[in-house]
Order: structure tokens, then sequence, then C-alpha cells
């Protein structure tokens, strides 16, 4: 006698818990595939998707109480972003960096910092200007809290992409970011990097400070540049210990 096939609603499929927040929900006007993609990333950023996460149709359709088309919408999206790979499996997974895809990831984002600092020496206003020096300022009082250097530093960038006064540029510098947020270890942990990273950003902010053009897209590129060699010595030292 022929065994029925078991399919993605199979009560084995039901026992995999729902990941994303319960509270989440449609805004309003927004279509089913944007809901999928937001809570999808929403699940990438915060952890709750860690790298290496095997996602199928299936599963993030019921727990979104959705049909498969949008979810199938919204993994197609977020793998042109960078979040999500597919392969001969059954669905996508999160991404996880190894030492090739943090090299490439750190090519583009030398380019795209370089960029923001320079457009953000023509275009900044003087009050902006400022308040990069404020949220510099509190590098130093944080040197010996690493996790509270990384806050500091995410929102020293954020202010420089804001300076920028370019949506477009805006947008990709928050893919890079969304990618990196992937890596669950900050690099302050090795000795001298939070240091060296304080001076490298403000060489960023007295180059935009003084519209320096030129200076601010060299020191910018300077300090992604170092911030990869940092980042692969935290995967070798990681590597090391397993």
């Amino acid at each position: 006698m022929t065994q029925p096939k078991r399919n993605a609603t199979s009560p084995k499929a039901d026992l995999r818990p729902n990941p994303f927040d319960a509270t989440a929900k449609r805004r309003r006007g927004e279509g089913l595939g944007d809901f999928a993609a937001r809570v999808l990333r929403d699940g990438i950023r915060g952890g709750s998707l860690p790298p290496g996460e095997h996602l199928r149709e299936a599963d993030v359709a019921r727990w979104l109480n959705i049909s498969r088309t949008p979810v199938r919408e919204a993994f197609h999206r977020i793998v042109s972003e960078g979040l999500l790979v597919t392969g001969p499996w059954n669905g996508a997974m999160v991404i996880e960096l190894d030492q090739q895809r943090l090299v490439e990831l750190y090519a583009v984002r030398e380019v795209l910092e370089g960029s923001a600092a320079s457009l953000a020496s023509q275009h900044a206003s003087k009050a902006e200007i400022q308040n990069l020096f404020r949220i510099a300022e509190s590098e130093e009082e944080a040197r010996n809290d690493p996790d509270r250097l990384v806050l500091i530093n995410a929102e020293l960038h954020q202010a420089i992409y804001s300076a920028t006064h370019n949506r477009y540029l805006l947008q990709s510098l928050n893919a890079i970011a969304d990618t990196l947020g992937l890596l669950r270890h900050s690099t302050f942990v090795i000795s001298g990097s939070a240091e060296q990273a304080r001076k490298e950003h403000l060489d960023i902010l007295r180059a935009i400070r003084d519209g320096n053009a030129v200076k601010a897209e060299k020191a910018a590129r300077i300090h992604v540049s170092n911030a990869l060699a940092f980042r692969l010595e935290l995967l070798r030292r990681t590597a090391q210990t397993r």
C-alpha cells in the first residue's frame, strides 16, 4: 500500500516554533510581500533568525498567516539584498559571513563610506557637524565598554550617512549595515581597536568640518580598510577557539 507523501502542513512541520515577534502586524497600506520582507529583515537584524538558519516558504507563510506567494516574493527581495542565499535545499538560508564574503563586503563598504564622507564634507550643516563631534566625544567616555561602543559607532556612521543628504547612497549604506549586523561579535574586544577607531573617526570628522572632500574620503577609506583587518583577525581567533 502506497504511503501518502508528507507535505509542508504536516504535524511534524508544525512543531517548528515561530521565531518572529508575535506582535508583528501589517501596517496600513502595506502589501503582503512588503510585510513578509519587513518581518524577515527584522528577524535577521534582531538575531531571531541567526546566520545559517534555513527557512522554508511554507513555514514562513504559516508563521505569518499568509500565502506562500508573498513569502516567495520576500525571499527573492532579501536574497537580492544579500541577507539570504538560495541553494540546493528547499527554501533559503540566512547568510554566514565567511572570510571571502567579508572581503567582498568591505570592498564595497570602503567605496560607499568614502563617498559618504566626501559628500558630507560638502553638504553637512553646522548643526550636523556639531552633532557628529558630540557623538564622537561619547566614544572616549565609553572606551572601556565594548557594547556601548558598538552602539555609539553605529550612531556616528548613521549620522555621517544622513549628512550626505543623498537618499540613494543612504539606502546602499543601510543595506551594508544590515549585512554587517549579522556579525555577532564586535572587534572592539581586540586590544587597541577602539582607540584606533576613535582616532580615525576624528580624522574623518575634522575633514568633514573643514570641507575637505578629498581628505574626508581618504580618511574614511583608511578607516574601513583597518576595520576589515581587525574583523579578519577576530575571525581567525574565533576559528582557533572552535
